[in-house]
């Protein structure tokens, strides 16, 4: 359904997109759209996705102070529609957030990661919502997740940057797509089934791509840092560095959530 307040549109829904977005947005459809339609492309829920018409989108100028509250509105949106999920896959909505092509200073994969972990740092500190009691704050935990509006959230960074690894590349601008961290415990947990579908869609990236997927794909809680898979670069080199997020609000709401 297409908001039709008066205020700017943020979340626009798959099948809106042609009609009340910009050139750009439009343009930004059909590149995401071109790379989901391979045959080979490895991820199997997207390509559900697209085909059935539930993506869902929100495209952002630039990273800064307006472009932060921007996608704020968005991903409130779209955490408030993520809660009404039955469970199933035909209606579980992909979020992508697309910045415009001259939103990132840089073209190497580092230059479009660090502008990714800034957005989403910028997210996190005009963040009213309490941080859910049950997800770790500390990026170095197994237990962490990126969580916005009290929701935990998995960001998948794709950039025109990636030329090895195809499938963190959907055009030539930077993306990020997002999905409620349930989801993946649903359909791709650390379970018998679960394993199985990340099996079967690892074989098909290093299928996909130039390079085998990155030996830091894990499940969620079962040892794996869940940040360095927002992010991968275009090498499987060794896990050296840290997250750059930090954990700083202080205001009224997430001391009320405080131990």
């Amino acid at each position: 359904m297409v908001n039709t307040s008066t205020k700017r549109i943020a979340l626009i829904s798959q099948e809106h997109v042609e009609e009340i977005g910009t050139d750009w947005h439009r343009d930004a459809l059909r590149e995401v759209a071109s790379r989901l339609e391979d045959p080979g492309f490895p991820c199997v829920f997207s390509k559900n996705a697209l085909r059935k018409q539930l993506l869902r989108f929100v495209f952002v100028e630039n990273g800064d102070a307006g472009g932060i509250r921007h996608l704020a509105q968005g991903l409130k949106e779209y955490v408030e529609l993520s809660r009404e999920w039955d469970g199933k896959l035909d209606t579980a909505y992909p979020l992508v957030v697309v910045f415009s092509a001259g939103a990132v200073e840089g073209r190497r994969t580092e230059d479009h990661h660090a502008f990714g972990w800034k957005v989403l740092q910028g997210l996190h500190e005009i963040d009213s919502a309490p941080w859910p009691a049950d997800v770790d704050r500390d990026p170095s935990s197994p237990g962490w997740s990126m969580c916005f509006d009290g929701m935990p959230l998995f960001c998948n960074m794709s950039s025109p940057a990636h030329r090895k690894r195809r499938s963190r590349n959907l055009g030539e601008r930077f993306v990020m797509v997002v999905n409620p961290r349930e989801r993946f415990d649903v359909f791709a947990g650390d379970t018998p089934s679960g394993r199985k579908v990340r099996a079967n869609i690892r074989g098909r990236i290093d299928r996909y791509d130039e390079i085998p997927h990155a030996p830091q794909l894990g499940s969620y809680g079962a040892g794996a840092l869940e940040w360095f898979q927002y992010g991968l670069d275009d090498e499987n080199a060794e896990q050296t560095d840290s997250c750059p997020f930090a954990f700083r609000r202080t205001g009224p709401a997430e001391e009320r959530n405080s131990p």
